[in-house]
C-alpha cells in the first residue's frame, strides 16, 4: 500500500518545470494520435470516392486529359469540342431530330449499362425530337475486353447495318457476354458468324475506336458514360449516368 502511494506521488514530487514539460509532451502525444486517426479517416473516404462509390460514372485515372475542378466535365465557360452527326455514326432515332445526344461509352462499364436504359427511355418518350449517337470510349485499364467489344460492335454495324448494330449493343448491355462468346451474340442478331470473326480478327476498326476515345477526352470526358447534348449551337455535357429525370429536365428546357 505504501509503495503504491509512492508511485502515485511521482508526478506530484516532480519539480514544477519538469512537471510542465511532462504534461506538455503528454498533451502533444494525445493530439498527434487524434490527428493521425482523423487523417486516416479522410484518406479512406477519399479512396472510396476515387474508386467510384456513390458516383455516376467509371473514372479511368490513366485517361490523359486537361482536367479541372469539376473532374469530369469542362467548366461552364469552356467550349466543348465535339464532332456533330456524320454519315459514319450509328444513330438511333430520326437523324433530322431537333436534338442529338452523343454518348461516349464503354460496353463493360456498369454505369453505362444504367445509362443505356435511361437513353432507351429517352428515345421512347422523345420520339422524333431526339436522336442518339453512340461512340466508343473503352476504359481498358478498368475493362480489359472493352476495346475488343467496341471493335466487335463496329464489325456488326458494317456487316448488318444500323439496326443490327443497335440490336447487338442492346444484347451486350443487357448480358454478361465475353469475347469468347461474342461471335454467338453477333450471329443471334443476324450477322454471319464467320464474316464477323474475320472482321474482328483483322482489327480494321482499331483506329476508329482510338480516335473516338480521343474525341471523348477532347470533349471533356474523363469517365464513362460521358454524353453531350447538341441542340443548334448549344452543347451541354451530361457527366455520368444521370437519372432520367435530370436528362428530361435538360431536354424539356431545350424543346420549349
Amino acid at each position: 500500500m505504501e509503495e503504491k502511494q509512492k508511485e502515485g506521488n511521482v508526478i506530484d514530487n516532480l519539480r514544477p518545470k519538469v512537471a510542465f514539460k511532462a504534461g506538455l509532451f503528454s498533451g502533444l502525444g494525445i493530439m498527434f494520435a487524434i490527428g493521425f486517426f482523423i487523417l486516416l479517416g479522410m484518406m479512406l473516404n477519399d479512396k472510396d470516392f476515387s474508386l467510384g462509390k456513390d458516383k455516376n460514372n467509371n473514372n479511368d485515372d490513366n485517361v490523359i486529359v486537361n482536367t479541372n475542378d469539376n473532374g469530369n466535365v469542362p467548366p461552364a465557360n469552356a467550349e466543348i469540342v465535339i464532332n456533330g452527326l456524320s454519315d459514319g455514326d450509328w444513330v438511333r432515332g430520326d437523324k433530322d431530330a431537333k436534338i442529338t445526344i452523343v454518348e461516349f461509352s464503354d460496353i463493360d462499364c456498369p454505369f453505362c449499362t444504367r445509362f443505356h436504359d435511361t437513353m432507351n427511355q429517352v428515345m421512347a418518350d422523345y420520339d422524333g425530337d431526339v436522336n442518339w449517337v453512340y461512340r466508343n470510349f473503352p476504359l481498358t485499364s478498368l475493362h480489359p475486353e472493352a476495346f475488343k467489344k467496341a471493335e466487335a460492335a463496329e464489325c456488326v454495324g458494317e456487316l448488318g447495318g444500323n439496326d443490327k448494330f443497335w440490336a447487338f449493343l442492346d444484347k451486350l448491355f443487357s448480358g454478361d457476354e465475353t469475347i469468347a462468346t461474342i461471335a454467338d451474340v453477333a450471329a443471334s442478331v443476324g450477322v454471319d458468324k464467320g464474316k464477323f470473326q474475320s472482321c474482328l480478327d483483322s482489327e480494321k476498326y482499331k483506329t476508329k475506336v482510338q480516335n473516338q476515345s480521343l474525341e471523348a477526352q477532347k470533349a471533356g470526358g474523363r469517365g464513362t458514360p460521358y454524353s453531350v447534348i447538341l441542340a443548334g449551337d448549344q452543347k451541354i455535357a451530361i457527366p455520368g449516368a444521370l437519372p432520367y429525370e435530370s436528362v428530361k429536365a435538360s431536354l424539356d428546357a431545350l424543346l420549349k
